[in-house]
This record gives C-alpha cells, structure tokens and sequence, in this order.
C-alpha cells in the first residue's frame, strides 16, 4: 500500500484535538432522520471516548459535514477535510454518496470508515483505505430474498426508481430468487401515479411489491394508495432498504405503515454495551434510536481503538484493518477481505428481517434473522 505522510500539523504536541471528519445527510434530498440518528451515535461515541481521556490525552473531535444525498458534495467535502488535517473519515448513509467519498479517500490516502452504506462495489478497485461496518448488499438482500421464499412469495413486482443502488438490489434479488423458482418483475416507477401503479401490479398476478424508491417521496404515496386498493388487499409490501425503521415513517403512514418488513442490522439481544449505548441514544435523540445510531457509535469506537494503538499516521490507521479487534454494540468487530468486495469488511453484522406490528405500530417484530 502507498503510505503518503500525514499532512503537517495533523499531529502536534500541544494538547490539540485529534479531529476525525464525518460525513451525514443533514438536509434535503439527503434522508434526514437517518442522517440524524448517524450523528447521535458518532456524537456519543466521542464524548464517551472524551470522558474516558481522550486518545493518549488528546480530546477526539468531530469535524461534520453535511453531504445531503449529494455525490459531488460528499466528495468535494472529503477533499476539504483532507486539507483540514482530519485523521480519519466516519459516516455517510446514502450508498451512492458514500461511493463517492470512498473514491477520493482513496485517492488522497486518507482512512474512511464507512458505517452505513451497503453497495457491494463501495470502489471500483480493491483498496486499502476504505473499511465498512455495514453489511454488503448482496448479503443482506440475499437474506430478504430466502425470507421472501419462505414466506411463500415466489411472484414479486420491483418498483424502483432509477439509482446505481435500487439497480443493485433488483440484481441482488433477481439472481437469488430465479434459481429457486421466484420471478422479479421490474417496474419503473417514474412517470407513473400510484394509481398506475396498482393498476400493473393487479395485472401482474404477484404477491409481494417491493419498493426500491425514496423516502417520503414516492414510498409513502404508492404505500397509501396500495393498502387503499381493495383489489391489492392480500399484497405484501416489503422495503428491504429499511424505509420503516425510522419514526417519521410511522408518523406519515400510521397503520399503513405496519406490516412491510425491512431490512435491520442488529441482534436480537443487544450486549450490555449494547443495551447501555441504547439507553444514552434513547435519552439524547427522544425516541428509539434505530441501527443507524448504532453504526455511528461503533464507527467512532473502531477508529478511537485504532489511534490510541497506531497513533494519528493516516497510512498507519488504514494499514490496521485488519488487525481490528474492537467490542461493539452489535458484536466483535473485525475486518476481513470477502469475494466479490473493494474494501475492508466486517462479515458480518448481524442481520433481521422486521416489520412494525399491526397491532401496535410502535413495536417491531422480527420475522427472520440471517
């Protein structure tokens, strides 16, 4: 690996912070509630690192930016946190965006830390920069599909919008599901109504919709619409992309909201870290805090664990991958090299598939772990 020097004054003597960058979807078109919930975990993280003296008596400090869903602000931020000194970059929810910044921060030789962003090709070549907490798509949306098989759907309709990621998933999906007797049917979403909508989805015979699309705009209009639909009362919606999991969808859809199962990353029994860091984020965000939270929490603990051990060295920092060994609050985290993925990997978080309960909206039920 090209082990480009730290820049001058990355490291002083004089007591200063270490600064890590991070990268969050604060604003419109940017999926806000996520970006919210990714700077509570990253936030408690450093303070808890903070109170517990620093990285070798020298405070952590978040440098953040705002990407808002944008590629080219994301990237252009990387390059301006490269510049800061910034010892290492944490975040980024959006997959297309955090693509985006993992190139240049292979390009400029500076570590990234990919929380939560899922797209199986985070760079087009191996890199030994880059490391990510989440789970791969293709594994993840794997376990979706062998929960849509057992719950006896073998006939789903896609409807997605255009994006590298839904485009992606649909893959993922469509090549799991055809050897073992499902078919996918691709529905394209734009320029189409919800009206529209239903109307190819009774035409095309199938059990499950699954939504590849944004949010609010259009999920929650298709989702009302479906469940308003008498023709489509025994459809299954399901969004794999975890839409469901934050309090804004409950609020927007109320009932309707219930029953989609979705894709999350977090065990059934937290540890007691776990449980500890979900009441701290519980207090600071005023509601549950979603697996998003966690990520950002485990991402600070990861690279905290990495300073104090290798120093502020940037290629020191990447070149220790994979001796990570870190107690997260969703396991033992350790990177590995997995087929078919660019970056350094934690294989695997672990993964449920969930969905609100009909019964009390607030509530989630977990319908199939992998």
């Amino acid at each position: 690996m090209d082990r480009p020097p730290s820049p001058p004054g990355a490291e002083r003597a004089d007591g200063s912070f270490v600064q890590i960058g991070a990268l969050v979807p604060l604003t419109r078109p940017g999926w806000v509630e996520a970006g919210r919930h990714l700077l509570a975990g990253l936030e408690l993280a450093v303070r808890e690192v903070n109170d517990a003296g620093g990285i070798v008596g020298r405070p952590l400090e978040l440098v953040v930016r705002d990407t808002a869903a944008d590629p080219h602000r994301a990237a252009a931020a990387v390059d301006e946190l490269a510049r800061l000194g910034v010892v290492a970059l944490a975040g980024e929810y959006h997959s297309v965006v955090a693509r985006a910044a993992a190139a240049r921060a292979d390009a400029l030789g500076l570590p990234f830390l990919c929380s939560s962003a899922v797209l199986d090709a985070l760079t087009e070549r191996p890199t030994e920069w880059v490391a990510r907490l989440a789970p791969a798509q293709s594994h993840g949306w794997r376990i979706y599909a062998d929960f849509l098989l057992r719950a006896g759907h073998r006939r789903i309709v896609v409807a997605a919008e255009s994006s590298v990621y839904w485009a992606a998933g649909a893959r993922v999906l469509r090549d799991h599901l055809a050897p073992r007797g499902g078919t996918v049917i691709e529905l394209d979403v734009r320029g189409r109504t919800p009206r529209a909508v239903c109307d190819e989805l009774v035409d095309s015979r199938a059990t499950a919709l699954l939504l590849l699309v944004g949010h609010p705009e259009p999920a929650v209009p298709i989702v009302k619409s479906v469940r308003r639909d008498q023709r489509l009362a025994e459809i299954m919606i399901g969004a794999p992309a975890g839409q469901p999991e934050f309090a804004e969808w409950a609020m927007l859809l109320g009932d309707d909201g219930a029953a989609i199962p979705f894709l999350r990353y977090l065990p059934e029994r937290l540890s007691p870290l776990g449980a500890r860091v979900e009441t701290a984020l519980r207090e600071r965000l005023a509601e549950a805090p979603s697996f998003v939270a966690f990520e950002g929490y485990d991402a600070v603990a990861v690279l905290a664990d990495v300073l104090r051990s290798q120093g502020v060295d940037r290629a020191r920092t990447a070149g220790s991958w994979p001796r990570v060994a870190v107690e997260g609050t969703r396991g033992q985290i350790r990177f590995s090299r997995t087929p078919g993925i660019s970056v350094w990997q934690w294989a695997w978080t672990p993964i449920q598939v969930v969905d609100r309960d009909p019964a009390d909206p607030g509530r989630f039920r977990i319908l199939h772990t992998g």
